[in-house]
C-alpha cells in the first residue's frame, strides 16, 4: 500500500503513536495473563503485527507456542483460523474448493466456490513443515498477494491477514523443509527457547490449578489497519535505509569488494525483501515507543529474526562449527561500527 510520509509533528499521528504505544503494552499484558515471559518473543509478534508481516515461530514442543498464537488472536477482535498442517492435507483444504449446487426452483447445476480456513484474519499454521510442499505452496500467494485464485477466479483476502506458523526443529522425520521462497515471505523467525526454573515454576503453578485466565479483545480490526498504516507513514532517514540496505547487501558474498564473513560462510545471502522489513521493523519498534523516528539500534534489534532463516551457509561453515546467528552476530558486529 503506497502511502505518503508524514510530519512527525502532525496531531492526529501523534495521537496514533500514543495510542500504538498504549495498546502495544495493553496487548503485553494481556499475552502475559496466559503466557510467561517469552517477553522477546512477544515482541517480536507485536512488531510483525504493526508491520503486516508473517512470523515463524521455532521451537521444541511444549514451549506453548501453540498457545500464544492462539492467545494473540484472543486479545484481538479478528476472525482466527487453526489449521493443522499434515501429511495428507490437500491444497484445496486450505484455500477452499468449488462445490456443485442445484437450483431448486430452476434445477440447474452451478458451480459454487466455499472458503477455506485461509479467509481469516489470522491463520495459524500449525507444523507448517509436515505437510507435503505443494500444500505449503497454498500459502505463497495468499502471504504475499493476500488474494487466493481458484478455478481462474481471484477471490482477495479479509485485512488485516496475518500468518504464524509454528515448526518444531528437532524432529526430522515426517517432515518437509520450507521452501526458500516460502521462508523469504516471512518477516521473522522467532526461537522459542526454554522458561527459566522460576518461570516454569510459575507456568507449572498457574497450570495445574482450577483458574482459567479470561482474554478480552483489546484492539479491533479497523484500529489495528490505523496503526499499520501509521507505521508505514512514519519517515525513515535516507541514512537509516542506507544503513538497512548496507546491512543486508553485507551477507552477500562478493558483494563488498573485500574479503567478509559472507565471502567465507555464506552460499546466498539475503534478498531486498530483507532490506524491506529492516526499515519497517525498525518503525513498528520506533511506534512502541510512541517514537516518530527510527533509530539505528531499532533495525540491528530486529536484524537478527529478519535475517536468520534467509541466510543459506557453505560447507566451509559446517566445518567450522559456525551457526547462522555466530555469522549474524558477526555481522552486526561489524555494522555498528557504520554509524
Amino acid at each position: 500500500m503506497k502511502s505518503s510520509t508524514i510530519a512527525p509533528t502532525d496531531d492526529q499521528d501523534l495521537k496514533l503513536l500514543e495510542r500504538a504505544a498504549s495498546v502495544t503494552e495493553t496487548l503485553k499484558e494481556a499475552v502475559g495473563k496466559q503466557i510467561v515471559g517469552q517477553h522477546d518473543i512477544v515482541d517480536g509478534l507485536l512488531t510483525a503485527l504493526l508491520a503486516n508481516g508473517h512470523v515463524l515461530l521455532v521451537g521444541v514442543p511444549g514451549l506453548a507456542k501453540t498457545l500464544l498464537v492462539s492467545t494473540l488472536a484472543k486479545s484481538l477482535s479478528l476472525d482466527f483460523s487453526r489449521i493443522q498442517f499434515t501429511p495428507d492435507l490437500m491444497p484445496t483444504d486450505i484455500t477452499g474448493t468449488e462445490v456443485i449446487e442445484e437450483n431448486k426452483t430452476t434445477g440447474q447445476r452451478v458451480f459454487r466456490f466455499v472458503k477455506g480456513p485461509i479467509f481469516s484474519n489470522i491463520i495459524l499454521a500449525d507444523e507448517i513443515n509436515r505437510t507435503p510442499p505443494k500444500t505449503q505452496a497454498a500459502l505463497l500467494q495468499a502471504m504475499q498477494e493476500r488474494e487466493v485464485t481458484a478455478a481462474g477466479s481471484t477471490y482477495p483476502l479479509t485485512l488485516p491477514f496475518f500468518v504464524l506458523a509454528t515448526q518444531n526443529p528437532i524432529e526430522q522425520e515426517g517432515t518437509y523443509p520450507l521452501p526458500e521462497a516460502q521462508l523469504d515471505r516471512f518477516m521473522l523467525q522467532l526461537q522459542i527457547e526454554y522458561p527459566s526454573s522460576k518461570e516454569e515454576e510459575e507456568i507449572v503453578l498457574r497450570t495445574t490449578g482450577q483458574e482459567e485466565p479470561k482474554i478480552d479483545p483489546v484492539l479491533s480490526s479497523d484500529e489495528l489497519m490505523k496503526l499499520q498504516q501509521l507505521v508505514r507513514r512514519i519517515p525513515a532517514a535516507p541514512s537509516l535505509i542506507a544503513f538497512a540496505v548496507r546491512l543486508a547487501t553485507s551477507t552477500r558474498p562478493g558483494f563488498s569488494g573485500e574479503k567478509s564473513v559472507a565471502d567465507k560462510y555464506i552460499n546466498w545471502g539475503v534478498g531486498p525483501r530483507a532490506s524491506q522489513y529492516l526499515v519497517l521493523g525498525a518503525k513498528a519498534r520506533a511506534a512502541f515507543r510512541g517514537d516518530p523516528i527510527p533509530s539505528y539500534e531499532d533495525i540491528i534489534a530486529v536484524a537478527p529474526a529478519i535475517l536468520e532463516h534467509r541466510l543459506v551457509l557453505n560447507f566451509e561453515a559446517e566445518a567450522d562449527g559456525r551457526t547462522t546467528n555466530d555469522i549474524i552476530a558477526e555481522i552486526l558486529e561489524e555494522a555498528t561500527k557504520w554509524t
